[in-house]
């Protein structure tokens, strides 16, 4: 059995958006809030599938997305973070999203993927790894670190396990606010007592004593 779709589309727009469609759905979100995205296109006098407003709004003309192109600092950033997700973390462009304000998980990466993944290349790093690409045998490699270099190191390291365990208590918080919406509060009361035979030998027990 498919799933359904998420609105009529037998009569909808598909193509580019104009912008007189653009001002009535930002004026209606203004209005009303998002809302249900099923029936919002209704309600805003739009022939539009809700998912399109959906994408439409989130990825275009919400008002704190950011305009531009990303600056030095940003894309240093995203490096760091997809090197402490891994390739295949598929929440890792949403999570990467949430430490940009204003940028999209969709626009990072596509970003990602057309000039990022270029840059790690033409500095010899592999974009999957992040690993050097023509990098020697650990063996044949002689490495001769300062205090100053060492300290720096530690503390990087130490940055990189606090940001690391922040993503991942984030994605934790995520996941068990969503199992507590999809199940509800059980109030069990539970009693623990010893099984019948027990009860029986300390009742012969002390009938004993008694008796003697």
């Amino acid at each position: 059995m498919g799933r359904s779709p998420c609105c009529e589309k037998a009569h909808t727009n598909k193509g580019a958006w104009t912008k007189e469609e653009d001002d009535r759905l930002i004026a209606y979100i203004r209005a009303h809030g998002e809302g249900c995205w099923r029936s919002l296109p209704k309600s805003a006098g739009l022939l539009r599938c809700g998912k399109s407003c959906r994408l439409r709004w989130i990825n275009y003309l919400r008002p704190d997305l950011k305009r531009g192109n990303f600056t030095e600092a940003e894309d240093e950033l995203i490096i760091k973070l997809h090197s402490l997700l891994g390739n295949n973390n598929t929440n890792r462009w949403s999570v990467i999203a949430g430490r940009l304000p204003g940028r999209t998980d969709n626009e990072i990466k596509n970003y990602w993927n057309t000039h990022i993944r270029r840059k790690l290349v033409g500095r010899g790093i592999d974009p999957t790894t992040h690993r050097s690409i023509n990098q020697e045998p650990a063996a044949a490699a002689t490495i001769s670190f300062s205090g100053v270099e060492i300290a720096n190191s530690k503390q990087a390291e130490l940055q990189d396990y606090t940001v690391k365990n922040e993503i991942l208590i984030e994605e934790e918080n995520s996941q068990q606010v969503h199992e507590a919406e999809r199940c509800p509060d059980l109030n069990l009361e539970l009693r623990i007592s010893p099984p019948n035979y027990q009860q029986e030998q300390l009742k012969n027990s002390t009938k004993l004593r008694l008796h003697f």
